[in-house]
């Protein structure tokens, strides 16, 4: 079979733009910024839990509640008091050591409060029952800003998931616009088709510009939770979005939050220090006895006394608080079982949210994305050789490009899927 010259020369441009297409460069990830650290998500978890300033705040109260045990453990102190009578202050020429000695009175005395009802062990063992409910509480917050930073870094890697695809697709359509000017030139492909071409490469840029915005975006909210000044300007993520199957029953899941959950152990721990206070007003109610011995020197006399005094509970027996934290121990107890509901419900709605994007993950497994890659193959293969038309290209472009990023963000909900089980569970240690 013989060519003209026309189509000879086509073949031979075409086979020279593919070959030096195929010099190029491998499409690939966009490199880290230079110096710039890469860190994974247990890297992020740390860098949040050191550096975040809500964090640390909040770990604070730790401290100050068991500042408050220390104060809760103390003993009164005793009291000295003292006096003197009978100072000749406006007849100074009085003033002897006979007339200090045999008519000036003077008292020395020293008083203590003895507490009734073991008080302090009850003040103390309140104060420790509010350290703990504090520490869980503080627990439960790290819960919260693990799962954020878990979250916010899901979508750093969505993002620059995204961006290493809008690469790749700007890339590859660049050695498309390269061979179809060729075939412009020999006259195999109109002007119409060509602009059409180069119309679509600017929608490529156009979404290679979003995507690199998108990635910045993602690791300045990334950065806010890890603190600022604990990551340098250049630094970025390693990691990839990934499928990892989670094989828990959600019976199991909910076993494992009950023991976990910090919230929920706040809670109970609520009730315990809601009794430990009505133990502590009931203790109060019992009045304490005030001791005092003077020593008084009256005319010449050196003489000493005891002074007791005790108020008598006729009135005020404390009734009032004690009333108070009965109440406040049924209202520990009522917000301890919404606590507990409450965490069967997130671990419900986080397995069922995990299910179902394991569901869309399958079906993208199961061929999805392998056909979207191959009838875009193809329909290159073909278009680049004038076998197909450049409409039946372009919409292989779309759906090809669509796939990929429907794919990549069912891979990022499922991975959050799974973190905001872990929050829902409390733990990082899925069965």
């Amino acid at each position: 079979m013989r060519l003209n010259p026309k189509s000879a020369s086509f073949i031979a441009l075409v086979a020279l733009v593919v070959s030096a297409a195929a010099q190029q460069t491998t499409p690939a990830a966009p490199p880290p910024a230079p110096g710039g650290p890469r860190i994974t998500l247990d890297d992020a978890i740390k860098l949040a839990l050191d550096h975040s300033p809500t964090l640390r705040a909040t770990r604070t109260q730790i401290a100050q509640s068991q500042a408050q045990e220390v104060t809760a453990n103390f003993r009164p102190n005793p009291v000295l008091s003292w006096d003197s009578q009978f100072i000749p202050i406006f007849n100074p020429s009085q003033f002897s050591a006979s007339y200090l000695e045999n008519q000036a009175q003077f008292d020395v005395g020293i008083g203590y409060l003895f507490e009734r009802g073991k008080k302090r062990q009850h003040r103390l063992q309140a104060a420790r029952d509010q350290t703990a409910v504090v520490t869980s509480q503080v627990d439960d917050n790290q819960r919260s800003l693990i799962f954020n930073t878990s979250q916010q870094f899901i979508a750093a890697l969505l993002a620059q998931s995204t961006l290493e695809l809008a690469q790749q697709n700007f890339d590859s359509f660049q050695q498309t616009v390269t061979i179809s000017n060729a075939r412009f030139k020999a006259g195999d492909l109109s002007e119409g088709d060509l602009l059409k071409i180069k119309l679509q490469s600017l929608q490529f840029q156009s979404d290679l510009s979003t995507a690199k915005l998108a990635k910045i975006q993602a690791l300045a909210a990334l950065r806010q939770f890890l603190g600022f000044e604990s990551v340098p300007d250049t630094f970025d993520v390693q990691g990839e979005l990934d499928y990892q199957p989670v094989h828990a029953t959600i019976e199991d899941l909910k076993i494992l939050a009950a023991r976990s959950r910090p919230d929920l152990r706040a809670a109970q721990q609520g009730v315990t220090a809601a009794r430990s206070q009505e133990a502590l007003m009931r203790a109060n109610g019992k009045k304490d006895l005030g001791v005092t011995f003077d020593y008084q020197h009256v005319a010449g006399i050196n003489s000493g006394a005891f002074f007791f005094n005790i108020d008598l509970p006729i009135f005020d027996r404390n009734q009032g608080e004690i009333a108070r934290t009965r109440y406040a121990i049924m209202q520990a107890e009522q917000q301890a079982i919404e606590t507990a509901q409450q965490v069967n419900t997130d671990v419900t709605d986080a397995y069922g949210a995990l299910t179902s994007n394991d569901e869309i993950i399958q079906l993208y497994r199961g061929g999805y994305v392998d056909q979207a890659k191959q009838s875009l193959d193809i329909t290159e293969y073909s278009y680049k050789r004038g076998s197909a038309s450049l409409l039946d290209f372009l919409d292989a472009e779309r759906t090809y490009r669509a796939n990929q990023l429907a794919y990549r963000q069912a891979l990022a909900s499922y991975m959050t899927a799974v973190e905001q089980l872990r929050q829902a569970v409390g733990t990082r240690n899925l069965p």
